[in-house]
């Protein structure tokens, strides 16, 4: 398919051809979730972490004899259903992440990238490039309309991401950084020349 290229001035750069193969597939909205769930698992600390009743400090010794006492009988005074004692079943630290296959992993990006187009919300930009004040990069996007917008660039510009490090709901990304969580996370998703010559090349 073809469309337009736009420039940061809101000009007209030509013409670009897209592959349907990447950007007019039919979007799984399953597959879409499963990516973005396997995304934020990875993401997760997993430094949670609670006491149990061999970890919480206290003495040892049985509070009273087994018999006799008339409370009910009781081994440890760390025991969870003290007030000082430790917590049953409760969070340890571990690694929530988990292995997800790479063909699903490539048809989640295939989809997201699919959506946006069919939503007429891909933008294909000539350079991400240009001033590196933040003041006149947020005048030029405000003029183009993109509040919340995510740009994919070959390789990343370090003055135009300077400039847009601090626009709220903007952000900068090289083509392998692309992902299914921060394209569906911005209302615009904007791809320059180099990001889609990198995208075809990883998604090949």
């Amino acid at each position: 398919m073809d469309v337009e290229i736009k420039t940061l001035d809101n000009g007209s750069a030509g013409s670009a051809t897209l592959p349907d193969e990447i950007f007019a597939a039919e979007p799984r909205a399953d597959i879409m979730a499963r990516v973005v769930h396997w995304q934020l698992a990875k993401r997760r600390a997993g430094t949670h972490k609670v006491k149990g009743m061999g970890e919480v400090s206290g003495t040892t010794k049985k509070p009273y004899r087994q018999k006799g006492t008339g409370n009910a009988r009781q081994g440890s005074l760390r025991a969870p259903q003290f007030r000082t004692g430790g917590a049953v079943h409760g969070p340890v630290v571990r690694d929530h992440g988990y292995d997800l296959p790479k063909k699903v992993r490539r048809l989640g990006l295939i989809s997201a990238l699919s959506q946006k187009q069919a939503e007429g919300k891909l933008v294909v930009l000539d350079a991400a490039t240009g001033t590196g004040k933040t003041a006149d990069l947020a005048k030029q996007l405000a003029v183009l309309g993109w509040n919340s917008a995510l740009i994919v660039d070959g390789a990343v510009d370090e003055t135009f991401l300077r400039a847009a490090r601090n626009l709220p709901k903007i952000d900068v990304l090289p083509s392998v950084g692309a992902n299914v969580y921060d394209i569906l996370n911005h209302e615009v998703l904007v791809i320059t020349r180099a990001g889609v010559e990198g995208l075809k090349e990883r998604l090949a």
